[in-house]
């Protein structure tokens, strides 16, 4: 046995795939000194058991080599994706859904908080605020700028108009929020939601993302319809409370996404604690046989982080917060990861 066929087999312990299967390992040599030096390049930004994988690896080979007891692990990451927005041409692995089967769950504050968790583990990342009815996402991310045109020479030589998103602490955000007055209500039919939906997304200048989060208004409308014909989304995330009824909601917004053939990476648990209980969404996401992807506590610091504009600090140093909202983005992130490597994509044949 040679020493890449002696790691090639090992499973890692977050996917539970061999590093061949999932193409994780990308060299192994020994250098003149004797040192084994192996580089693994994983598929997240975030990988929680980096420490029993490095166990792993240095074990193997010091018992299958007593020889080369001295091993250096290099971890690197390549974020993996569906390639979501390759159907309207945007460079963008992974466009997330976040629904909620009724308003008021917090959905708006789940959405923007992962995405600039995303953004803490290092990702590149965008926010669409396609809540059109009650968008929020703009005075949470506490900016009041306004979205600028700007013209692009397209390959063909033509002079191409594009919008350039608001940069809020990193995040590269739109919304519906931008184009009307605080107190204007949108009153619109599907065909209009449609258009202003396609053009937030493909009209606008994103560059190359690593997650583009997209914040759906709540209950089961024309949007989820939209994104299902434009893209091909990486998946839902359902945000519910712990109350029987909004339990009760997050299940109608399962069956819809999955009406609509997008996949539902997992359900969030937020305003959990005493005062409205805990544990509910877990339980009725066993129930539906989709995944946990964690708990938000209810406490003030989510709510006045958010009133002020100031919601990118929940997930710094010091914050409270911090905690539930990265293993959030960590376990969706996973989850994404781990449909791909149990399904993986295929590019389409070229017809000649």
């Amino acid at each position: 046995m040679n020493l890449q066929n002696c790691l090639q087999e090992l499973v890692d312990p977050v996917f539970n795939k061999t590093l061949s299967s999932s193409r994780f390992l990308k060299a192994a040599t020994v250098s003149d000194s004797r040192e084994v030096n192996v580089q693994i390049e994983l598929p997240v930004p975030s990988y929680p058991l980096q420490a029993e994988l490095s166990e792993l690896i240095q074990k193997s080979i010091q018992d299958h080599f007593p020889e080369h007891q001295d091993v250096k692990i290099e971890y690197s990451t390549n974020i993996r994706g569906k390639q979501s927005g390759g159907r309207l041409g945007l460079n963008v692995k992974n466009i997330i859904a976040v629904g909620a089967g009724k308003g008021g769950v917090g959905k708006s504050t789940v959405a923007a908080s992962l995405a600039y968790a995303f953004k803490q583990f290092g990702a590149r990342v965008g926010l669409v605020d396609a809540d059109v009815y009650g968008p929020s996402i703009p005075h949470m991310v506490g900016t009041q700028e306004k979205p600028v045109a700007q013209e692009f020479q397209g390959k063909d030589g033509q002079t191409l108009t594009r919008i350039i998103p608001v940069e809020a602490g990193g995040l590269k955000v739109m919304s519906m929020a931008f184009f009307v007055e605080p107190d204007q209500a949108v009153i619109w039919r599907g065909p209009m939601l449609h258009k202003a939906i396609t053009q937030f997304l493909q009209d606008t200048e994103w560059g190359e993302l690593d997650y583009l989060i997209i914040d759906m208004p709540p209950g089961t409308g024309d949007v989820s319809l939209t994104l299902s014909q434009l893209l091909d989304l990486a998946g839902a995330v359902i945000v519910c409370s712990p109350q029987q009824v909004a339990l009760l909601d997050a299940v109608k917004a399962v069956q819809m996404f999955r009406q609509v053939k997008i996949p539902v990476l997992g359900i969030v648990e937020n305003m959990s604690g005493e005062f409205f209980g805990r544990g509910g969404a877990k339980a009725r996401g066993e129930e539906l046989q989709i995944p946990f992807l964690g708990e938000l506590p209810m406490n003030a610091e989510i709510r006045e982080k958010s009133d002020m504009g100031k919601i990118a600090q929940l997930v710094e140093e010091g914050s409270e917060s911090r905690t539930h909202l990265l293993k959030m983005a960590e376990t969706t992130a996973i989850e994404i990861a781990r449909s791909l490597l149990e399904n993986p994509i295929t590019p389409p044949l070229e017809i000649l």
